[in-house]
């Protein structure tokens, strides 16, 4: 938003000279709108939007980084990465690095063993957070912590996808069966053996069905390398 300064209203012909005439016009200055320092208005706009929120969308909402670092050094609020955010007040989000991944890479999506993390069917951990983009784009993802990227079908990127709230943030995320199959086609990068460990876990604690399972490894094209397990572990 910005505020309309009006510097003159008056238009025509004022001063002649001979055969010269001066002419005024309207002329318009843009200013910014005022920010707002008051700390309990900056408050609110962080219990607002759900706890989380980067620099650029507070200054967007109104509030000056003024208020912003005054929060911080008072410990009022916490610095969770270059530019975000988070209420000390707020719970801390289950999963910190989604909740960076939320506020910083909106556009992708969290996949393989991080979505497996994520839904509770691994004992991996992973040294980086894994995250999909559609092949052929520009993701320009810049995170605090590693992370690998990788690059899905655009005709099959939206399926399986959902979105959780982490931290009061949206993130995109794949669903456990959809994970599942995709670890058994990226096997000769995560392992085989991550992959089988992820079914067996994901059957014990029935995240997952087979007609799921089978949907998808129809779609991704690993019918056939998944069959002999999802037989052999019903």
């Amino acid at each position: 938003m910005a505020s309309v300064v009006n510097l003159s209203t008056h238009r025509g012909g004022l001063a002649s000279l001979g055969n010269k005439s001066t002419t005024y016009y309207n002329v318009a200055l843009l200013l910014p709108t005022m920010k707002t320092r008051d700390l309990e208005t900056a408050l609110k706009t962080f219990r607002d939007k759900g706890g989380t929120l980067r620099t650029r969308d507070l200054i967007a909402l109104g509030v000056h980084t003024d208020a912003l670092y005054a929060l911080r050094d008072s410990g009022r609020i916490v610095e969770l990465g270059r530019g975000l955010y988070r209420l000390a007040e707020a719970s801390e989000a289950d999963h910190p690095d989604l909740a960076v991944v939320a506020a910083r890479a909106p556009n992708a999506a969290v996949c393989l063993i991080s979505a497996l993390s994520y839904h509770g069917i691994t004992t991996q951990i992973p040294s980086s957070i894994h995250l999909a983009v559609p092949r052929g784009s520009y993701h320009g993802i810049k995170l605090s912590m590693p992370v690998t990227v990788y690059r899905f079908d655009p005709k099959t990127f939206n399926e399986g996808l959902e979105t959780h709230r982490i931290g009061g943030m949206p993130l995109k995320i794949y669903s456990a069966a959809r994970t599942l199959v995709d670890c058994f086609k990226f096997r000769n990068k995560v392992g085989l053996d991550v992959a089988l460990e992820a079914l067996r876990l994901a059957r014990q604690r029935k995240r997952v069905q087979n007609r799921e399972l089978l949907h998808y490894a129809r779609l991704l094209r690993v019918e056939r390398p998944m069959s002999p397990y999802l037989q052999a572990i019903e």
